[in-house]
């Protein structure tokens, strides 16, 4: 069961006016090996509230570095203190990286991935596509990027140095919403018409072996039903979900008074860290929530499910998930769920996080 560890900050940059790269030295490096395209869950107490944040890694597998870009969103508690207040010789909480981003890199290959990234969405599809180039001399990468202009482009220099660096085998094609460009192709909104447009007449799309997306929802569905519609399979589209693309953490759900059935308690066991304990839970509680109120410290981040940070696996029982990003199809067919969107449908339960 990961568990929080100790990092320190050594450097804090400013990519563009609101949002910062962060560079980390773990308390255990060996625990914080990386592959490219995860993420860190990080945890701060905020007025005594303890709040949850996972962020993506941007750094590339060979930079010798662990490096995790936050922009800052909105009323955002850890992310307004990364950006503004963060320095180096901080001492921060996070979990060892996870994620299930990531390609399988092989020094051999000829491939072509094209990656699809929304704002911050950069930072993953950035430490994969730094890793493709460094360790797949035969690979090329074409990054589609959009954003609201020109000045809100996180790793602008960093992009334009790497396209330099790799002639030839980096494409790079900014889209932009407000600031017009030289090509109307390129100024919009990133939907499904502009996708045809720009596999009509920019991007070879029977080229591409592996399409890369992480971004806001909307924009992310767009992408994957343009990309399917294009001949690309289920297989070849990898995405990554924003979490702060969702509505946080679930309503409880409604319970009427006449119905007997959502009264009934459930008679449930959780298996954490080789331990089991026993209690009671009622229907209209997550798994998580249930856990969490018997003093069990379940893993858990987004509470979106997004993150996948708290996955665990349904030994006996039945449950529902309200919302699932981050699970494979197979994933589901083993009896792994998340945890933060499973409501119980038995009158057992039996999970494991363990597993």
């Amino acid at each position: 069961m990961a568990r929080f560890h100790q990092l320190t900050v050594t450097d804090v940059q400013k990519t563009i006016r609101d949002a910062v790269v962060v560079t980390l030295k773990p308390d255990d490096a060996e625990a914080f090996a990386f592959v490219p395209g995860q993420y860190l869950t990080f945890r701060r107490s905020f007025d005594g509230v303890e709040l949850r944040r996972s962020y993506s890694i941007c750094a590339g597998a060979d930079d010798g570095v662990l490096q995790v870009g936050i922009k800052k969103v909105g009323d955002g508690a850890f992310s307004g203190w990364a950006n503004d207040e963060m320095k180096p010789g901080d001492v921060l909480e996070a979990m060892p990286p996870m994620g299930t981003f990531r390609i399988t890199i092989d020094r051999q290959a000829k491939r072509h991935y094209l990656g699809f990234a929304g704002g911050s969405g950069i930072t993953p599809v950035l430490s994969i596509l730094k890793t493709v180039l460094a360790r797949e001399p035969l690979s090329r990468f074409t990054l589609v990027y959009a954003n609201r202009g020109i000045n809100t482009i996180i790793f602008r220099e960093e992009l334009e140095d790497l396209k330099n660096q790799f002639l030839g085998r980096l494409s790079i094609v900014h889209i932009l919403e407000t600031d017009a460009q030289d090509i109307d192709l390129f100024t919009g909104r990133v939907d499904a018409e502009k996708c045809k447009a720009l596999f009509a007449s920019w991007i070879d799309i029977k080229s591409v072996d592996t399409a890369l997306i992480c971004g806001p929802e909307p924009m992310m569905l767009a992408i994957a039903a343009s990309l399917k519609d294009h001949g690309l399979t289920k297989d070849q589209i990898k995405f990554e979900l924003f979490a702060a693309a969702q509505t946080g953490r679930l309503p409880k759900r409604a319970q009427s008074a006449s119905s007997q059935q959502a009264a009934k308690q459930v008679e449930a066991t959780v298996t954490l860290d080789g331990t089991s304990r026993a209690f009671a839970m009622p229907r209209d509680l997550t798994v998580l929530d249930a856990a969490l109120e018997n003093a069990l410290e379940a893993p858990h981040a987004c509470r979106a499910g997004v993150c996948s940070t708290c996955k665990c696996k349904v030994l006996e029982g039945e449950v529902e998930m309200a919302a699932n990003h981050a699970l494979e199809d197979y994933e589901v067919e083993r009896g792994y769920v998340l945890s933060c969107q499973a409501f119980v449908v038995s009158d057992r339960l039996v999970v494991d996080y363990d597993q």
